[in-house]
């Protein structure tokens, strides 16, 4: 074999060993971008997703009808309730300012809010401040296992009462 010839082989094997680098380099780059790409759009994706919290659930349990002898006006500050009790009767009144969402306080003459100073009569009825209209009255109900519940998803007309 002449020597020119064996030099363009050698040459040839060795253009053929760069390109294998080459090549190793070219896939393992693409395989780079195409990682980080798909790691950035699953990254974007989570980002996007909201993470909304509903809130607590509008029909809770408050406990039997016992708990709450006649003429009691207890106010539940967690679940921003009112459970009135007059004689054999119950109701939940909200306790969520109309105005701007403060939570109102239960006084002497019905309801206060300490945040601009809206005044409610016994029943909610907007007796001063500036709220808009009066406290929401809920829908009160006796579960099978006895307690009674009250969910706020259901307005119910305010002078409606359950008959415990």
């Amino acid at each position: 074999m002449p020597v020119a010839q064996k030099a363009r082989r050698e040459t040839n094997e060795a253009d053929e060993q760069v390109m294998g680098r080459r090549r190793l380099l070219t896939w393992l780059s693409g395989f780079g971008l195409f990682g980080s790409a798909i790691l950035s759009a699953f990254s974007n994706f989570v980002f996007i997703k909201p993470r909304a919290t509903y809130g607590p659930p509008t029909r809770f349990a408050i406990g039997k009808p016992d708990e709450f002898p006649p003429g009691t006006r207890i106010s539940l500050d967690v679940r921003r309730v009112c459970v009135v009790r007059d004689g054999s009767k119950l109701a939940a009144i909200s306790t969520t300012c109309t105005h701007l969402g403060c939570i109102v306080g239960v006084s002497d003459t019905g309801f206060a809010c300490p945040c601009h100073g809206s005044r409610f009569d016994q029943d909610g009825n907007v007796t001063g401040g500036p709220a808009p209209k009066p406290l929401p009255w809920f829908k009160v109900s006796l579960k099978p296992n006895g307690d009674l519940e009250v969910d706020k998803g259901i307005e119910v007309p305010p002078g409606t009462y359950y008959n415990v």
